[in-house]
């Protein structure tokens, strides 16, 4: 009876697990998603609130009176605190890791949001929203290389796409807020810009304890640290990502802008500065340009617009993984070129999607944050130097100028992805690793 057991025991077939890359999507992938959203939710708040509130502030007679001038200062600072940040994080976040960053910086961002209260003179302001945007860009950097780097790479696309959702939902919600909010009286647009700091405690309570990448642990040498992570997320089984060699690689923007990333690193940049600067242009100051069109609520006609964002961001995340992402990126430049307000916002929220998508799967682990720093940073300038100027062309030169504008840039972007664009859908991480000799090991002290 004991031999029979053991022979129909050693007849089972032996179950192998899959690789790590390959895991079935588990509760820990959710969380660390809802952790990234959670950010980029607050981040989408603060970002969409300048504009309401430089609406309240300008029609109100406040201490700080400002003019168009600071309403465009004002858009343009947390802009460009984002990407000198999102600039120097990357390679810090390749050299010590990603969770650090990932675990405390919301908690700095709503101390600072609840600082503006106190502000009484624009140049206050201007310097606190510069600063918010400094720690804003080490998140934008940190949340998509650590959401990218843990999920199985069938629901990758999905679960970024989650945060891209969050970042349009926390823009519609500042609409939404400032709306609330805009008549309470002269100290509403304060009430505003201090709003966002209730998302950025919770998203840091939820933060605490978010492990670091295994991929990026293995890629250090430190297997005993990702040993314990993958037991712990993905279960005792399954095995490490496997990894090679231990020369000294080449400096991380030799490596993004050598003859093998180079034109990643620009197809990166170019996509991102052609979605942002009709999405800031005409999302952070939405108000405005609905004015210009005679719209006469135009705090009920911006906040109709970001519903629509919001709307396109959902059916974006629906169709991430069903389509190539080069061609879904090609077509939305296009009909986006072509469509009007309302449905320009529907189109480009949903391809959207793809700025924490796409760029992630354009590098190797080893430069990935450094590749997404660069990639956001350079987007940077453009879309402050577009909500610097809006206000000043459409006092000056019409709303159609900027519309016109906006399409221009569209087109350009369309041509450019369809020329130099990858396909890297659903491509393995381990392999693209392979492609750059290994730093070396570290202690695990």
């Amino acid at each position: 009876m004991r031999q029979a057991d053991e022979t129909r025991r050693i007849q089972l077939p032996l179950r192998i697990p899959p690789a790590y890359e390959d895991i079935p999507l588990n509760r820990f992938h959710y969380r660390i998603a809802i952790a990234g959203a959670g950010g980029q939710f607050s981040d989408g708040f603060v970002l969409g609130i300048v504009g309401i509130v430089g609406i309240v502030i300008s029609s109100a007679t406040t201490a700080l009176g400002l003019t168009p001038l600071w309403v465009g200062l004002l858009g343009a600072a947390t802009l460009t605190g984002l990407f000198v940040c999102a600039l120097i994080t990357g390679p810090i976040a390749d050299h010590i890791g990603r969770s650090l960053v990932f675990r405390f910086d919301m908690l700095f961002i709503a101390c600072l949001s609840l600082s503006q209260f106190f502000v009484e003179e624009a140049w206050h302001l201007l310097v606190t929203r510069l600063l918010i945007g400094l720690v804003l860009g080490a998140d934008y950097v940190v949340s998509k290389t650590l959401v990218t780097e843990h999920p199985p790479r069938h629901f990758r696309g999905r679960l970024l796409s989650f945060l891209a959702v969050a970042w349009a939902a926390g823009y519609v919600f500042a609409y939404l807020v400032g709306f609330a909010l805009h008549d309470i009286g002269d100290d509403a647009w304060r009430y505003m810009l201090i709003a966002s700091a209730i998302p950025e405690l919770i998203v840091f309570a939820f933060r605490v304890g978010s492990p670091e990448s295994p991929l990026w642990l293995m890629r250090r040498g430190l297997t005993d640290r990702a040993r314990a992570i993958v037991d712990r997320t993905a279960g005792k089984d399954i095995p490490l990502p496997p990894t090679s060699g231990t020369e000294q690689p080449r400096a991380k923007f030799s490596v993004l802008f050598g003859p093998q990333y180079r034109s990643r690193t620009l197809v990166g940049i170019t996509l991102y500065v052609c979605q942002v600067i009709p999405y800031f242009a005409l999302g952070t100051f939405s108000p405005l340009v609905m004015e210009s069109l005679g719209v006469t609520n135009k705090l009920a006609a911006g906040a109709l617009y970001n519903v629509f964002l919001l709307t396109g961001a959902i059916i974006g995340m629906v169709i991430i993984d069903r389509l190539p992402c080069r061609v879904f990126l090609i077509y939305s430049f296009f009909i986006g070129a072509v469509a009007l307000f309302a449905s320009f916002a529907l189109v480009l929220a949903a391809a959207a999607n793809l700025e924490f998508t796409y760029p992630p799967e354009f590098f190797p682990t080893d430069v990935r944050a450094s590749g997404l720093g660069l990639v956001t940073a350079g987007s940077r300038i453009g879309s402050a130097i577009s909500t610097f100027f809006l206000p000043i062309i459409v006092s000056g030169f019409g709303v159609n100028t900027v519309l016109f504008g906006c399409v221009g840039v569209l087109v350009i972007g369309g041509l450019a992805c369809w020329r130099w664009a990858p396909e890297t859908r659903r491509r393995s991480f381990v392999e693209q690793d392979a492609d750059l000799p290994a730093p070396p090991p570290v202690s695990s002290e």
